[in-house]
C-alpha cells in the first residue's frame, strides 16, 4: 500500500513539533518539513489550509491533525 503525502508545519522551537517528527521517524514515515519560523510561503500555506497559527500542522494526503495527537497519526496513518 503506498504511503500517504505527509507534511509537517513547525518550528526548531517547538517541543512538541520535535515530538511529532520523532515519532513519524520512529514508525518509518516519510515526511516533508516545513519551518515555519523562517519560511514565509510555508507559514501562509499552513494557516490558508488550517486556519491556525499553533504548530505542528501535520497534513496527511490533505487531512490536518493540529498539535502532536498520537491517536489521530496513528488513525490517519493505519498504524
Amino acid at each position: 500500500m503506498k504511503q500517504k503525502s505527509v507534511k509537517i508545519y513547525s518550528s526548531p522551537t517547538c517541543p512538541h513539533c520535535r515530538e511529532a517528527k520523532k515519532f513519524l521517524e520512529n514508525h518509518k514515515i516519510e515526511f516533508e518539513d516545513y519551518n515555519v519560523a523562517s519560511d514565509k510561503a510555508a507559514r501562509e500555506e499552513m494557516v490558508r489550509k488550517s486556519g491556525e497559527m499553533r504548530i505542528p500542522v501535520i497534513d496527511i494526503g490533505g487531512n490536518l491533525i493540529i498539535g502532536f495527537d498520537e491517536a489521530q497519526l496513528k488513525e490517519k496513518l493505519g498504524l
